[in-house]
């Protein structure tokens, strides 16, 4: 982990930089596949996967009693752990349903909005190194409260061609029942384009490596909604004297043991406090089962010493982290500064791995530094807003002068014309 001491802003922006590869690298490898299952549906889908994921599939879907022996086999305490998990999405993501009274612009003139769920929507599960079965429940929550008719499901098989028990049980507990056993670009472009079993998708929701990543914008390109750019994994931690640097150290290697590419970063004031909390690294990566992953995110990775508060928030703010903890004595005045970060956790007591387990919040945000414009996954992502109007002859009559003005200075004659030819 390499340590910064008060970097000039002059050098942030290569500081903070991410440990991508080169776009057109990527793309230039994903373009190609997106191609083949545009052409080629269900047998690119096959051809892929026997390619990536080593496994011949007889069947792409999953089956029902594969679903059923999931739930029969799995550990009863997994069970109960994302049963917990699943009411508490479920009971944040309730609140956030909106209810849009009528207003009266003008007499006679009433205009409202109202939410309607996106029909057709496909969910993106990554399963490469770890089975992300947490990832199922902050997809499938809100696609079910949100009303959505079509939900496809799709993550890549092992090499036996099955799914991991708990993904399959996950799904079971949102009532997903379409689960596509692909994964990468191929398991994008079959929901983006649809193919023979397939069905094409409006929107694609779901993290993923930086092929799935770049394969998600390049049919955004062609028409596919998508949720976000939500690539590699980060975590950005801003603590203080008052901080345990053991904590810190667990929560920098939460992150890091996602993958090579994730990146963590810690911004403090206190130089002894960088000393204990690199000293923890090293003594706590020694026992992970994924060290080899944890350490080559460490080597992307970066301290910050800052000189004051304010210059912490400028440099967080740029980074615009996908996760933010603020270990810090204020913890939640500071954290009204931040204006650019997916999610924020506060205090010594919330690890991120709450927020992408149980807590209840969505983990499916946006990366990269995204979040300067872009929000986590929510139910309003499942959803579009439908504005109405209508209009009495009384209040046409009332704002008939000002649209008929308007038009005929923008020019639009026949625009001028709709509202007086019904005065």
């Amino acid at each position: 982990m390499k340590i910064s001491k008060n970097p000039p802003r002059s050098q942030w922006k290569s500081l903070l930089a991410r440990p991508t590869m080169d776009l057109r690298e990527i793309e230039s490898r994903v373009i190609p596949i997106l191609q083949a299952v545009k052409e080629q549906g269900d047998s690119a889908l096959r051809h892929y996967t026997q390619l990536f994921d080593k496994v011949q599939l007889s069947n792409l879907w999953v089956q029902a009693e594969e679903i059923e022996r999931a739930i029969q086999t799995l550990d009863p305490a997994l069970k109960k752990a994302i049963d917990q998990a699943q009411a508490n999405i479920e009971r944040f993501h309730k609140a956030q349903f909106e209810h849009f009274e009528p207003i009266e612009t003008l007499k006679g003139v009433t205009c409202w909005r109202k939410s309607v769920p996106i029909q057709k929507v496909g969910l993106y599960v990554p399963s490469g190194t770890a089975p992300l079965f947490s990832t199922v429940l902050m997809l499938g929550v809100p696609a079910r409260l949100a009303a959505c008719e079509t939900v496809i499901m799709a993550s890549p098989p092992d090499s036996q061609g099955n799914l991991h028990p708990a993904v399959l049980y996950a799904a079971h507990r949102v009532g997903i029942s379409k689960i596509l056993k692909t994964g990468g670009a191929q398991a994008i472009a079959a929901m983006a384009f649809g193919t023979e079993s397939v069905p094409q998708v409006y929107k694609i929701f779901g993290p993923g490596n930086q092929y799935v990543t770049a394969a998600k914008q390049l049919v955004f390109r062609e028409g596919t909604a998508i949720d976000m750019p939500a690539g590699p994994s980060e975590v950005a931690v801003w603590a203080d004297q008052t901080a345990v640097p053991a904590f810190i150290a667990a929560d920098l290697l939460s992150q890091a043991e996602h993958g090579a590419d994730s990146q963590v970063i810690l911004v403090t004031e206190s130089e002894k406090l960088i000393e204990e909390v690199l000293e923890e690294v090293n003594k706590q990566i020694q026992t992970l089962p994924r060290r080899t992953f944890a350490e080559k995110a460490i080597e992307n990775s970066k301290a910050f010493l800052i000189n004051d508060s304010q210059t912490a928030v400028d440099l967080l703010n740029e980074y615009a982290a996908e996760h933010l903890i603020i270990a810090m004595n204020e913890a939640e005045k500071w954290a009204e500064k931040i204006v650019n970060a997916g999610s924020i956790f506060l205090g010594n007591y919330t690890p991120e791995s709450a927020g992408d387990y149980a807590s209840g919040t969505n983990h499916t945000l946006p990366t990269n530094g995204f979040a300067k414009a872009y929000s986590g996954v929510s139910l309003d992502s499942f959803v579009k807003k439908i504005t109405y109007q209508k209009i009495t002859p009384e209040g046409l009559q009332n704002l008939g002068d000002t649209i008929e003005i308007m038009a005929h200075h923008e020019q639009l004659e026949a625009h001028r014309r709709a509202v007086s030819i019904r005065r």
